[in-house]
């Protein structure tokens, strides 16, 4: 793939005219997918599919187009000189760009994770075993992706990794479920199993009358997957300067008004797992590691170059959106066999759903309970509680109310396959929280 992507990018530079600046994007998968319904394989085949993005500047003004790769080195130059003839005839009807940003050359680079993955024959005679007695219903996916990065000027950025996941839920005769996913980049088949053995047994819960829970202040502990959900939402309105700037963000009362949040709480950006690449699609290279959040304290926000260029200050290479691109909130002291225990009365909420703002600027988020989320009683899980929705300030969760952090960073995998398969995730533990506020 790497050569191939040195090809193309080489014969399409040699295409350039004077004044022209020409940046590609390359995404690529080698994926094995195995759909499973009541834990039998209902589809299963491979995906090998690859695209390439051309973005042209040309007198301050910029246009872009992508295509699929046919695999046919030829015709794929012949393509990318078709789409650039294209953006040579748009580009000049644009209007200047005030806040462009120009490519440059930085140096290259090149990031190669290896991984240890089921065979393709292998996989299904893995899998199947540890699913017998129940009904789940999932997604495998297995293999290798690419990315890669380009410019006119000579710089070049390859990275690829390969990984695995099992995102799954176990269902119930009445249709209620526990929702996990078993991911990584070195298939262990122990682990897997203990994995599921898990999953089965927080099934058994879910088999007992749901309890109604009012709406209210309660006791909480969020398990890891659901605390994954909450910092999604720093992606978006959150932690980019953009959003800062423009009074639209939910940190902005961090910034403007010097509120904090608890000292147990601190997020980077951590690229160190190797589970994404560092360049954006710019081809800048951020830094291995970026605090955001430090002991409660906002530390740094996620600038990319336009941002920069439009209010005069420095730019840490952030993505064309200013989301967190490789999220890591740190670890507490809180031993996972005495979460039970320390919560005492309250709820255990294993997953989150559906997840919006509510007051952006307050903080304020809503969602719902879902899946694997159990009244506890006496350090006791008692019952799953009938879903229910939350509604409440990470100022108040991430703030005084947050109570402990456990001690135990969980790796939650971006499982999803629209366009492509995802890169990533997001590393958090669980969080003990001494209230959390239920609507309805």
């Amino acid at each position: 793939m790497e050569n191939k992507f040195n090809n193309i990018s080489d014969k399409v530079f040699a295409l350039l005219n004077e004044g022209e600046y020409l940046t590609l994007s390359f995404s690529s998968e080698n994926t094995q997918f195995i759909r499973f319904s009541q834990s039998k394989i209902r589809q299963t085949g491979l995906v090998d599919d690859a695209s390439l993005e051309l973005e042209l500047i040309y007198n301050n003004r910029t246009c872009g187009e992508s295509f699929t790769l046919s695999g046919d080195i030829d015709a794929d130059i012949n393509s990318a000189q078709s789409v650039l003839e294209t953006l040579r005839v748009e580009v000049v009807q644009l209007p200047e760009d005030p806040y462009i940003v120009m490519p440059e050359n930085n140096g290259s680079s090149r990031d190669i994770h290896s991984g240890k993955l089921l065979s393709v024959e292998g996989a299904a005679k893995a899998l199947t075993p540890a699913m017998e007695g129940v009904d789940l219903a999932g997604i495998f996916a297995s293999g290798k992706i690419y990315r890669g990065n380009a410019n006119s000027l000579g710089q070049k950025h390859w990275f690829s990794t390969e990984t695995f996941s099992l995102d799954y839920s176990l269902i119930t005769a009445d249709e209620k479920m526990v929702k996990a996913t078993f991911a990584g980049s070195k298939w262990n088949q122990s682990e897997y199993e203990s994995f599921m053995t898990a999953s089965i047994k927080r099934l058994e819960f879910m088999k007992r009358d749901a309890i109604k829970v009012e709406p209210g202040e309660y006791r909480t502990y969020i398990a890891s997957p659901g605390v994954r959900d909450i910092l999604d939402m720093f992606s978006w309105n959150g932690l980019s300067e953009a959003s800062i700037q423009q009074g639209q963000s939910s940190f902005g009362k961090m910034r403007n008004e010097n509120s904090k949040l608890s000292p147990c709480f601190s997020l980077l950006e951590d690229f160190r797992s190797g589970s994404v690449p560092r360049f954006n699609d710019n081809g800048e290279v951020a830094p291995d590691v970026l605090n955001l959040v430090n002991g409660g304290l906002l530390e740094n926000t996620l600038i990319n170059s336009r941002t920069a260029k439009e209010y005069d200050i420095v730019s840490n290479n952030a993505g064309g959106g200013e989301g967190v691109r490789a999220p890591y909130m740190s670890a507490g002291e809180l031993s996972e066999a005495e979460v039970l225990k320390k919560i005492g009365t309250g709820l255990y909420l294993g997953n989150l759903h559906y997840l919006n703002w509510s007051d952006c600027i307050g903080g304020r988020i809503t969602g719902m309970t879902r899946y694997a989320c159990f009244w506890v009683e006496n350090g006791e899980i008692v019952a799953p509680i009938e879903n229910m929705r939350f509604d409440d300030s990470f100022y108040n969760f991430f703030g005084e109310n947050l109570e402990a952090v456990s001690n135990k960073v969980e790796f939650n995998p971006e499982v999803g396959t629209y366009e492509s398969r995802s890169l990533g995730g997001t590393h958090c533990p669980g969080v003990l929280l001494s209230s959390f506020s239920l609507t309805l």
